[in-house]
């Protein structure tokens, strides 16, 4: 059985998808390295909506300064 390839999610090579490569799903320890950098960063975020609705985004009247 051949082992499954499957692309680097941070430069896009080859990277095979095996128990003998150990930094899966990347293809180098430089390309795990770097993704964990952008996320220790928080330069990957989840965009969120803001409903101006939404009950617990508003400030009652008694806390207003």
């Amino acid at each position: 059985m051949t082992a499954r390839k499957v692309r680097c999610p941070q430069c896009g090579q080859d990277a095979l998808w095996a128990p003998e490569n150990r930094w899966r799903p990347f293809c180098s320890e430089r390309c795990k390295q770097i993704d964990l950098g952008a996320w220790a960063s928080e330069s990957y975020r989840i965009p969120v909506a803001v409903d101006p609705e939404d009950p617990a985004l508003t400030v009652p009247d008694d806390d207003r300064g």
